[in-house]
């Protein structure tokens, strides 16, 4: 392939970065005279100040806006649906999604059901998805408060359907948020282990992005930057989350792992966990990547060596001599954060469930294997399922 390197770059989304920027949103331009604000069913938007604070600079921007706040951790179709109704009936025309990755992608997948109409589901490719052609959407304005999913400046989504047991990935062109404003003080108040998972997301985002098959230069830049700053910096805000430098640090990683996602993409790790947590939604995606991490990089340290070792080289700031050392430096950041003890079995996982878990992974993930380094044989994703299992 030499001599014929080609990509591309459009990420359209207007980014605003830094602590405090979230009480500048009424002198930017938004999109819309009337937004619904999507956040999740937990207490802390509201505990916290968030909403209110998004609610006053709305209002000094004369936006008019309802709240939708019924997102789980790992949001579902029937909100979607219940939430585009309420987008419809009060008649807005954009969306707001702020919180952590699930109550931004429900901000997503609203968006496109309350332009396009019908079901949801309709438009997803893949698994059960009608595959319908997704034309427009409403603008969408992101703020997260956790640093992980980096969805705020990237085109896709997750959402479980939970009548069919599948969580599957949505994206297309419409989604990349009008606005996204990242502001790290909204992110001082997640407990240890919550900015362990997010941030690990975020590195598997970047360490999946760079070995991808789909690769450029340009999201090369993105994940070796973003693996650099969540190996320093996410044992600092998991140990001390009052860090803002480490908060704003971590916080950009994710940001940039998002842009990973718009110039290459996940992989297979990515598919496996979706089946994981799709089966016990109890589970934090983070965490069901973490407990995988292991079985699935081993699997590929002699397929892409020299990547495994740059990612390394970047973590550790040390020469590397081998790809081994890119998983030697992964176990050292796990335990680092406090979460190299994630057990499966703890979530119900048994080694029954790994023929149903390699089915649905296939089923609903096979664009994120395709970007696998080489072909993973049905077997072999059987064994990294057995393996994480048996690490219990």
């Amino acid at each position: 392939m030499k001599g014929k390197m080609k990509f591309g770059l459009n990420i359209p989304t207007q980014l605003v970065f830094g602590a405090g920027e979230l009480r500048n949103l009424s002198t930017m331009r938004l999109p819309g005279k009337k937004a619904l604000i999507v956040i999740s069913a937990g207490t802390s938007m509201k505990r916290l100040g968030y909403l209110d604070r998004l609610k006053e600079q709305l209002d000094k921007a004369g936006v008019e806006s309802v709240t939708f706040d019924k997102i789980l951790p790992n949001p579902i179709k029937s909100h979607v649906m219940e939430g585009t109704q309420m987008c419809l009936d009060n008649k807005c025309d954009f969306v707001i999604g702020l919180g952590g990755g699930s109550s931004i992608d429900t901000a997503k997948a609203i968006a496109i059901t309350a332009h396009m109409g019908g079901d949801f589901w309709e438009y997803v490719q893949g698994g059960t998805g009608g595959g319908k052609k997704v034309t427009g959407a409403l603008p969408i304005v992101a703020i997260p408060t956790t640093a992980g999913t980096g969805t705020e400046i990237d085109l896709w989504g997750v959402i479980t359907n939970e009548e069919t047991h599948e969580k599957m990935g949505f994206g297309n062109r419409h989604i990349y948020p009008t606005l996204a404003i990242v502001d790290p003080e909204l992110m001082l108040s997640v407990p240890p282990a919550l900015t362990a998972y997010q941030g690990f997301d975020a590195f598997f985002h970047a360490a999946e992005g760079y070995i991808n098959k789909a690769h450029s230069p340009i999201s090369d830049l993105y994940a070796l930057e973003a693996v650099r700053l969540l190996y320093k910096y996410l044992p600092v805000a998991v140990n001390d989350g009052n860090n803002l430098w480490a908060r704003t640090k971590v916080a950009w990683a994710s940001t940039l792992a998002g842009m990973v996602e718009s110039t290459s993409g996940c992989t297979g790790e990515h598919a496996m966990e979706h089946a994981l947590s799709a089966l016990h939604p109890e589970l934090p995606h983070g965490a069901g990547l973490i407990a995988l991490s292991k079985a699935y990089f081993k699997t590929f340290k002699n397929d892409t060596m020299k990547r495994y070792m740059k990612m390394a080289e970047k973590m550790t700031q040390h020469k590397s001599a081998r790809p081994g050392d890119f998983l030697d430096a992964l176990a050292i950041m796990k335990r680092e954060c406090k979460v190299d003890k994630i057990k499966l079995s703890e979530y119900g996982f048994t080694i029954a469930d790994v023929d149903a878990l390699a089915d649905n992974a296939i089923a609903t993930g096979s664009a994120m294997f395709d970007g696998d380094p080489r072909f993973l044989t049905r077997e072999e994703i059987i064994n990294i399922f057995v393996d994480t299992i048996r690490e219990d």
